[in-house]
């Protein structure tokens, strides 16, 4: 059964190239159009779709007004269409729950087969995951029977997320207490210009100061470095090291980078956390944190949007615990509180 889309823009031209861009792969369908948020709602009832691409920039009602009432009255899955200018807003609508974004072609001719891989990334892991026969893990998360097992002391934090993560990250920071005295060191896959704006907003969100990492920025406690789009991000020194070396499974940054050079920098003190997100990023890192001592964490199978970085951390045997979304908020604050 192929997954329904509903592709949602004002420009025709570029529902076109949506629409034939959808269509043109194998499992999806389009199943209707429409020219802006009024007529996207209104379809929705009618045509049952499984999915939503959504332009964020239209006229009259916007993609951010549209998502926010798509949210409250239908339970479907919400794509935003970005513009490189639109960062800010785009940000804004994976806040408000958007599973994911897709940057619009700038040259259509060039960038046609790099469009249509990212639109298949993008939707079909969504649906895939429902699919897995992979036994659903009960959280095993209990604060109390953790305490012998947990580092004495916590020197730092890491955190990798893809698909979904901006939304658990956002849920994450805004729990942080103000007494932060660790630094945390975050890797969501996004392209450049689009972590700026993410690590603004989740500055703007939080008790703790965020930043997107520079090269060569000393690492201090009670900061929040954000890996920004196009540089994988090391820990050396006590310093923030930056390169453009070749993608990690696809990415730039790789989780795996960050995770690794943790590991060899904090050992046994080192919490790493492992979010919602395709693929395998994060694994071998999470490995080496094991092997130095460090403190492993997955995000469970229900919380995630989808289950293929923390699910394939598992069943690799590098994870020391699964837990909620809530629970890994929890789990950090009782880490601030009782081991920094």
């Amino acid at each position: 059964m192929n997954i329904k889309v509903l592709v949602v823009d004002d420009s025709p031209f570029m529902r076109k190239i949506i629409t034939e861009t959808i269509t043109s792969i194998d499992g999806l369908e389009v199943i209707g159009t429409a020219r802006n948020g009024r007529d996207a709602l209104k379809a929705i009832p009618q045509l049952q779709p499984d999915v939503i691409t959504l332009d964020i920039e239209m006229p009259g009602l916007n993609g951010l007004e549209t998502l926010e009432i798509i949210k409250k009255e239908h339970n479907v899955p919400v794509i935003m269409m970005s513009s490189f200018s639109g960062e800010d807003n785009t940000i804004a609508a994976l806040d408000l729950g958007a599973m994911d974004f897709i940057e619009k072609p700038h040259d259509i001719r060039n960038q046609s087969e790099v469009f249509k891989n990212e639109v298949a990334d993008k939707i079909k892991p969504l649906f895939e995951q429902k699919k897995m026969d992979m036994p659903v893990e009960k959280s095993l998360l209990q604060i109390n029977g953790l305490e012998k097992r947990l580092p004495k002391k916590i020197k730092a934090i890491t955190i990798g997320a893809s698909t979904g993560g901006p939304k658990a990250l956002f849920s994450i920071i805004r729990s942080l207490p103000e007494n932060l005295s660790f630094p945390i060191f975050i890797v969501q896959h996004m392209p450049k210009g689009f972590t700026t704006s993410f690590s603004k907003r989740l500055d703007k969100e939080s008790n703790a100061t965020v930043v997107e990492a520079e090269e060569g920025m000393a690492i201090k406690g009670g900061i929040v470095y954000v890996a920004p789009g196009g540089y994988h991000m090391l820990i050396e020194n006590n310093r923030i090291k930056l390169n453009e070396a070749d993608k990690i499974h696809g990415v730039r940054p790789a989780v795996d980078y960050l995770f690794e050079t943790a590991a060899a920098a904090y050992g046994s003190n080192l919490a790493s956390f492992i979010l919602t997100g395709m693929g395998q990023d994060g694994a071998s890192g999470l490995a080496e944190i094991k092997k130095a001592g460090g403190f492993t964490v997955a995000q469970n199978r229900e919380t995630s949007i989808v289950y293929g970085m923390p699910g394939n951390a598992v069943q690799k045997g590098v994870i020391d615990e699964i837990a909620s979304l809530n629970e890994i908020s929890e789990l950090i604050n009782w880490m601030i509180r009782m081991r920094s």
